[in-house]
């Protein structure tokens, strides 16, 4: 039932998550680090992706929308991007061009069903470099109609014990937070 809410989204035009604005918090990071390869999960219109590869990134944005795909592909023209129609949670069937030194995800992990988010988390690990990062934007629990959100306890069990928790930001607006997850080296 997610699946055709987002499908919706992109069929009625620009879906509200779409500001067309790199995250302040990517942003951030990006200032911080040495440019290498980052995977955009659920990349949509390729906001993140361009950001990152104008700031010297190679960069693989994966959407199962292809219209969100197709508009990225617009978007980033001419950049060092390659852009997947693909499931995030089977990322062993993708040509995925890593390791990756960062990846992101903005809303795509918490909206997958347990089983979903399981896969999700042990594809990340074996596709990210020792100490890469990982930037995950999440909902969490607030109105008890609020069925996307994850408290922050489940969210690092959910990337343990391949991933480390470095940093943790609450989120404006709707409950929400930013996890910074470093990939613990094998």
């Amino acid at each position: 039932m997610r699946r055709l809410f987002f499908f919706w989204q992109y069929l009625l035009g620009q879906p509200p998550w779409e500001s067309g604005l790199a995250a302040p918090e990517l942003v951030r990071v990006v200032a911080e680090r040495p440019a290498g390869v980052a995977l955009d999960l659920g990349c949509g219109t390729g906001t993140q992706a361009r950001y990152l590869a104008e700031h010297g990134w190679r960069v693989t944005g994966i959407d199962f929308i292809p219209q969100a795909i197709a508009k990225a592909r617009v978007k980033t023209r001419g950049l060092a991007v390659t852009l997947l129609v693909g499931d995030v949670t089977r990322l062993e069937t993708l040509a995925l061009a890593g390791p990756f030194d960062l990846a992101l995800d903005m809303g795509c992990w918490h909206s997958l069903d347990e089983a979903g988010r399981r896969r999700y988390a042990a594809g990340l690990a074996r596709w990210m470099t020792p100490n890469g990062l990982f930037m995950l934007y999440a909902f969490q629990p607030g109105a008890e109609s609020d069925q996307w959100g994850l408290p922050k306890s489940e969210v690092v069990a959910s990337f343990s014990p391949g991933f480390t928790l470095t940093n943790y930001e609450q989120g404006q607006g709707r409950p929400s937070a930013w996890y910074y997850l470093n990939r613990i080296a094998d």
